[in-house]
């Protein structure tokens, strides 16, 4: 099997093992993005196959990737809120 999962990269998300490459930055890419699964793997260096088996992992485990995407919005909002707030000044 391809995708598997190390708490030590992506923090644990499920990835093309061997890669940086996480099942949702392929799903995010074919499936929101347009692109034909060959176009993707290309443009990540990665086999034909474990783009297609990275999809195939991300609808056997859909709920819990999109659990994944919301807390990393909910990381993201955060860090854009923290940084958007001015900084306060002592008087």
């Amino acid at each position: 099997m391809s995708v598997t999962r190390n708490d030590d990269v992506l923090g644990g998300e499920p990835r093309i093992a061997g890669t940086r490459v996480g099942v949702r930055h392929v799903a995010a890419r074919v499936i929101d993005g347009g692109q034909s699964p060959a176009h993707v793997a290309d443009q990540f260096d990665v086999a034909l196959a474990d783009v297609y088996e990275s999809l195939s992992y991300y609808y056997a485990h859909i709920d819990e990737m999109r659990e994944l995407e919301r807390e990393n919005e909910a990381a993201f909002d955060r860090v854009r809120e923290s940084s958007l707030k001015p900084k306060e000044t002592v008087q």
